[in-house]
């Protein structure tokens, strides 16, 4: 491997430099749905609109996974890197000066892919610095940085309601533009030496050699566990408003779920990494069902506040510790572009997310019954969790 560590950063700031990175994304996703209730007022959008700005950035993101995963097992990913966080930057202060429904949704595509192309260079980088037995604590460490994120701008929506929701997205834009200096600086190249045969035999990197049944589900674990964490992301304080609480209760539930999601991404790592993902993921989606059933149901601030933090707790545990697996299933000259179909597909449920409880608020769903709907897809992914364990040819066989 094309290793610069010696020279560039040791791999603790290598994992702090990517941890901030992570965290730029879930600023501007969780800024997003912080700003919504103000947002869509002042653009005059309806849930259904808010539902689609949402899943705007996902779309672009999709776009960004996929081709940024595939220039760096060719360019390396520190550059595909500097690129990416420059872009996002350069588009979440564009999103800021918005007038209409259209530009809006424009700002959020070209933003999402920025995100895309930074995402599975963040996983590749992990997986190369770390060992084998540490290699899911290293993942889910580094995207922390992600519900840090959005803790920060549900802090800043608590303490400060006044603020103008254009001055967030100011924020989540100069912050990545101060950091590609040291993202171009400091991180090392840590590719390994292209295979030009890999340009010819994708799809057999994929779906060949007995990975398709592996390859398929893992999409579908992540599409699932997608759908419920960016519906909770965009949606939750708009949600916890809708049971009839205040806007500032709707930021305290965002922050919960920012908040425990950070000791659950790295306590799942811990087990994941002794015990391996099959049984560990699948009883974490288990026990996220019954609290979303129940979320469904609770209308106090004390349980909504609680079961927000539960939520958050157990699906950003199983989402990041799905990034440490995904790699492990390809060739590491393929890794980049392997990680970056499974969060390209997956993204579709982070697309379907926001959509999904868009349109069902708009022909008259509550809160609860949105909620409530996230119960059997976490049955599912349950399920094709278990298969997946079974099926792959990672080290947990």
């Amino acid at each position: 491997m094309q290793r610069e560590l010696g020279g560039r950063a040791s791999a603790g700031l290598i994992v702090l430099i990517c941890f901030f990175i992570a965290a730029l994304e879930g600023y501007d996703i969780q800024a997003f749905g912080v700003s919504a209730p103000k947002l869509a007022p002042a653009l005059g959008l309806n849930p259904g609109q808010v539902g689609w700005a949402a899943s705007a950035a996902m779309i672009g993101l999709v776009i960004g996974a996929f081709v940024g995963g595939w220039f760096a097992d060719r360019i390396g990913r520190r550059p595909v890197l500097v690129i990416s966080v420059a872009a996002f930057g350069v588009f979440s202060i564009v999103t800021a000066y918005v007038q209409t429904y259209e530009m809006l949704l424009v700002a959020r595509i070209l933003t999402g892919l920025g995100f895309g192309g930074a995402m599975p260079n963040l996983i590749a980088i992990a997986t190369e610095i770390s060992a084998p037995n540490r290699r899911a604590a290293t993942v889910t460490t580094m995207f922390c940085g992600m519900p840090a994120g959005g803790a920060t701008v549900a802090l800043i929506a608590r303490f400060a309601p006044e603020l103008d929701w254009r001055t967030l997205f100011l924020i989540g834009g100069l912050l990545p533009i101060l950091l590609v200096p040291v993202v171009h600086f400091l991180l090392p190249e840590t590719k390994p030496a292209h295979d030009p045969k890999a340009d010819r035999r994708m799809g057999q990197t994929l779906f060949g050699e007995g990975r398709a049944p592996g390859t398929l589900l893992l999409w579908l674990v992540f599409m699932l566990t997608l759908v419920v964490l960016y519906l909770m992301l965009n949606w939750l304080p708009s949600l916890v408003i809708a049971k009839g609480l205040t806007p500032q209760d709707g930021s305290a539930a965002s922050l919960a779920f920012n908040l425990t999601s950070i000791a659950g991404a790295l306590m799942l790592g811990f087990v994941v990494d002794r015990a391996g993902f099959r049984w560990p993921l699948a009883i974490c989606y288990l026990l996220l069902a019954g609290v979303m059933l129940t979320l469904a149901q609770a209308t106090g601030l004390a349980p909504v506040l609680i079961l927000s933090g539960l939520a958050g707790f157990l699906v950003l545990g199983a989402q990041y510790s799905l990034y440490a697996v995904a790699p492990a299933l390809y060739p590491p000259h393929v890794r980049a572009a392997g990680a970056g179909a499974a969060v390209g597909i997956g993204r579709l449920g982070s697309i379907a997310g926001p959509l999904i409880a868009g349109e069902l608020r708009q022909i008259g769903w509550s809160a609860g019954q949105v909620f409530a709907l996230m119960g059997p897809v976490l049955f599912a992914a349950a399920v094709a969790t278990v298969a997946l364990g079974f099926l792959s040819r990672s080290r947990d066989d």
